[in-house]
This record gives C-alpha cells, sequence and structure tokens, in this order.
C-alpha cells in the first residue's frame, strides 16, 4: 500500500485559499503533480487560480478554466505548468491525444477531476479535496491534502509551514513568490500590513548520491545540508559588523525562516547589467575588513549547541574541480583517459598547496551579484547587505574576492578586476605591513583557475542533471575568467595542460 499523510484545512474565503496555495508552491516543483478533486463549485479551478498566479507573480492573470480546452499550459519563470480538467474525459485512452499521457517532465501538473482517469495518475502525488461548508460562510470550504507516496513528506512539511507561519502571527499575510537559485531552497515574501518580511524554505536534503568516499557531493564538498549553518554564519557577520538579514522567527528542525527583507536594489545595473563600481568597491572594502580579523571557527547556535566551520580541505577542492572532467568534458566531447585523468588530479594537488597553507578566513563562497543587496541608507561596509552564506567554510582568503570580482554571471571588465584587486591588496596592506601582494595574486589565480575549472562542470550538471539550461550560457564567461587566471607565470604548466586537453565551450 502506498504511504499517505493526510491534514485538513477550513479555507473560509479566496484570501485564504490563496494562501494555501502559495504555501504550496513553495514546497512543490517542476515534476509534482497535484490533483484537485471535489463537486462542481467547490473550487478547483480557483485552487489552480492561485497557485498558477503566484507562480506567475501575477495577481491579474488570465487564468480560464480548461473545461473545453481539456490543457492550458504557462511557461512560468520557475517552470512550466499544465492546467488539466479531465470532466469531460470518458476514456483514458484520451489522455495521449492532450499530451498527458504521459505526463510531462519537468512541468508542475495540476490536475482537475482526477477520479476521470484514476490510472493514469501518479502514485506519487498531492491531492487536494475541496468541500463546501456553508456553515462557515458563503464562500467556506474545506480542504483535504493528501500526500501519496514520496509526496506524503511534502504535505507533511506543508503542514509544519503552516504551524510555523501561525505561530509567527504571518498566516494572514499575502505571498509573493521570490526567484530562487539553483539549490533545493526556495523563497517567499510576508506582507503583513506595512511590514515586509522574508520566509525562506530550507528543506534537510543532500545534493546527489553518496558516491564521493561514501558521501553526497554537498556533504564531500561541505555545503549546508540544513539551515543551521545559515543562521550560525547569520550571527557570526552580523557580530562583525555586516549587514546579514535578522532572523525574527526560526524552526531550525524544520528549515524554516522568517528574515529582515533587504529589498531588491543590487550592485549591477544596465541591460545587459555590468558592475556599479561604487558598490562593488564597498563590497571588496567589506572583504578586506572581514579578513583582516581573527575570525572564530566555532559559533553559537541559539538553542542548538555550537557550530563548527569546516574546513576547505583538499578533498574537497579537488571534488569542485572533479566536476570538470565529470560533466563538462563529456559534453565537449572530450573524455579524459585514466593517464590524462591522473595528471589533471595531480597537478591539482600540487597546485592547492599553497593557497591551502596560506592564512584561512570565512570563505563564504557565493559572494558575488545575485547575493549582495545595496542598502542606501545603511553607512561604510554596512551598505553592502549578503543574503547567501550558508556554505561557508575556513579557507584561502582569496577565494571570495575571486568569486566577487570574477562574476560567474555578469561580465567585469578586466581593467575593473584589476583597479578592484589594488583596492583590496591596498587595504590589507593598510592593516597589515606583512601582507604580501605578489604572494596574494598567486594566490589569487590559483583559487580563480580552481574556481572557474569547477563552475564549467557546475553548470554542465546544472543542465544536464537538473534540467536548467540556461545556465550554459554562462560558460563562454567562465571560460574568459579561466583564460585570465591561467595566464598566471606558477600556472604555466596547467596553462599547457588544458590547452591541450580542455576545449573551449560552445558559442
Amino acid at each position: 500500500m502506498t504511504a499517505s499523510t493526510t491534514f485538513s484545512v477550513a479555507l473560509f474565503n479566496e484570501m485564504a485559499t490563496a494562501q494555501l496555495m502559495a504555501d504550496l508552491a513553495l514546497l512543490v516543483g517542476s515534476g509534482d503533480v497535484i490533483t484537485l478533486s471535489g463537486d462542481l463549485g467547490a473550487g478547483k479551478t480557483a485552487a489552480a487560480r492561485a497557485m498558477i498566479r503566484y507562480l506567475a507573480d501575477n495577481e491579474a492573470l488570465e487564468v480560464p478554466s480548461p473545461t473545453f480546452t481539456l490543457v492550458q499550459g504557462y511557461e512560468l519563470p520557475p517552470y512550466p505548468v499544465l492546467h488539466a480538467d479531465l470532466y469531460r474525459v470518458e476514456d483514458e485512452a484520451e489522455l495521449e491525444e492532450i499530451g498527458l499521457s504521459p505526463l510531462p517532465d519537468a512541468t508542475l501538473v495540476l490536475v482537475e477531476w482526477p477520479e476521470r482517469a484514476p490510472s493514469a495518475l501518479p502514485l506519487d502525488r498531492i491531492d487536494i479535496a475541496l468541500t463546501h461548508r456553508p456553515a462557515l460562510g458563503s464562500t467556506a470550504r474545506a480542504a483535504d491534502i493528501t500526500g501519496y507516496g514520496r509526496a506524503a513528506a511534502t504535505v507533511a512539511r506543508l503542514k509544519a509551514l503552516r504551524e510555523f507561519l501561525e505561530r509567527s502571527g504571518y498566516m494572514g499575510a499575502t505571498r509573493r513568490r521570490m526567484n530562487g537559485d539553483a539549490s533545493t531552497r526556495s523563497y517567499g515574501r510576508l506582507i503583513r500590513d506595512d511590514e515586509i518580511v522574508i520566509l525562506m524554505n530550507f528543506p534537510q536534503r543532500p545534493d546527489g548520491a553518496a558516491i564521493y568516499n561514501g558521501k553526497s557531493y554537498s556533504a564531500a564538498v561541505h555545503l549546508a545540508e540544513n539551515v543551521k549553518p545559515f543562521v550560525a554564519i547569520d550571527e557570526g557577520l552580523r557580530a562583525q559588523g555586516l549587514s546579514a538579514p535578522v532572523i525574527h522567527h526560526s524552526d531550525l528542525d524544520h528549515g524554516f525562516l522568517i528574515t529582515e527583507d533587504f529589498g531588491n536594489e543590487g550592485v549591477i545595473e544596465g541591460d545587459p547589467p555590468h558592475p556599479i563600481a561604487e558598490r562593488y568597491e564597498v563590497a571588496t572594502d567589506a572583504l578586506a575588513a572581514l579578513h583582516g580579523r581573527a575570525l572564530p571557527e566555532i559559533l553559537p547556535l541559539s538553542g542548538h549547541g555550537d557550530y563548527a566551520i569546516p574546513v576547505f580541505d583538499t578533498e574537497a577542492l579537488l571534488i569542485e574541480i572533479g566536476l570538470m572532467p565529470e560533466w563538462y568534458l563529456p559534453d565537449r566531447d572530450a573524455p579524459l583517459s585514466e593517464e590524462r585523468r591522473a595528471e589533471f588530479f595531480a597537478m591539482w594537488r600540487e597546485l592547492l598547496e599553497k593557497p591551502l597553507a596560506a592564512p584561512k578566513t570565512w570563505v563564504l563562497r557565493d559572494y558575488h551579484s545575485p547575493n549582495l543587496i545595496w542598502l542606501a541608507d545603511r553607512t561604510g561596509i554596512s551598505r553592502l547587505g549578503v543574503i547567501d552564506f550558508q556554505d561557508t567554510v575556513l579557507g584561502p582568503q582569496s577565494y571570495d574576492v575571486v568569486s566577487l570580482l570574477q562574476d560567474a554571471r555578469i561580465d567585469v571588465p578586466e581593467s575593473l578586476e584589476l583597479t578592484l584587486l589594488s583596492r583590496y591588496i591596498k587595504a590589507r596592506r593598510a592593516g597589515d605591513a606583512g601582507f604580501d601582494p605578489a604572494g596574494f595574486a598567486e594566490l589569487y589565480a590559483v583559487m580563480s583557475a580552481q574556481r572557474n575549472t569547477r563552475l564549467l562542470g557546475t553548470f554542465a550538471r546544472l543542465n544536464r542533471r537538473d534540467g536548467k539550461p540556461h545556465y550554459l550560457r554562462h560558460q563562454p564567461r567562465i571560460w574568459t575568467y579561466l583564460q585570465r587566471s591561467l595566464a598566471h607565470p606558477s600556472l604555466a604548466h596547467m596553462r599547457d595542460w588544458y590547452l591541450a586537453n580542455v576545449p573551449p565551450p560552445k558559442g
């Protein structure tokens, strides 16, 4: 028998329906199936419409009932959505004609009247059974939400989320969708009177199977697999005078946070986007200030003991760069022989000796434009809001400088990169007369080569494994950055090897 989980919600009006569907939208994704059952007029189409409008972030989006078209498709920002109505289906064989047998991949599917084709539905699905509740009001409904198979965990999580919102006083807030990132996290804005906060959904989940010495990729390279590192580092950054979001409410066991909203003003502008030099200067100054301090390696985690920041060790760095031969080179029809593969890792193991022997600091890892918010009403380095740091490790000071000055998602002109690198070095020398500019420049080149090698593989994996082809457009930029770093004299042998074995990306 398929496992299932059920809980019930009273929906007194359309707003309550919209809130429920927004909460569910935070937890589901492409490939999931949601069925909507109930009598005529029970509110199935209204529920589907609410979810589609939330995902579109457009309350006015036209979402007609698909009673006559049977299937209506939407290309929405996070992923495609299909909204189907099977009321007029008389034979399950008709589903193939309308594109529902088999169900499409990488698409969220909403199905009204699922009882018309029960055998066509997947074992893993969520059903929302809607019934009238006239005793509670003319528009009141009850929703019995059941998760079957793997979706049972999603429904249990939905129940926990709504309990968290109730405890925090935000159940009645208006929900607004926010864009996510390449991770399993998702975000939404909660609007209550004049207050706007961020709801973070951070499920406990490893990234990939346990194929790296018995560990998942995320565990092997020290990526956060739950929300606790985010909370610890958040408090640590604010203690150092940097702007990280204040956490108003938390449920660390389930991975839900309600945090301060920094808004949307970033550090880039234009189309195509380019850096705003003044804001990049502040971001550079913030790193110089942080790296000039003795930082704790263990941070308190209120009510949950202490959090020890993991060390960015040799094996983690090698596994990261291993994504290039694992994912990028096969895509370019250039797989490595066993001999060449051994050469690759031997060269990298030797090259990483210097940066790993250098003084360590907090490496935030994703210190680049998508995760930096400009806070014009603050002063000094606190004008730079940082929102993504849960993967922080103890590692080379040059790593985050590379992340910022060789932004994977926008072009940073080489002239600006060099100007800001000089600014960073000048600030470090002002605080430490023993700071070695030439030595740092070498470490910058090594970590640039490491990071950009990893990103070529990461973006290939996001395309092929995760169905996110839009990341491929960044590969030519990554290649340009990689060529800059390989030009450093200390990387001459590595440059020759790449020239012989690593073709450039398409486009």
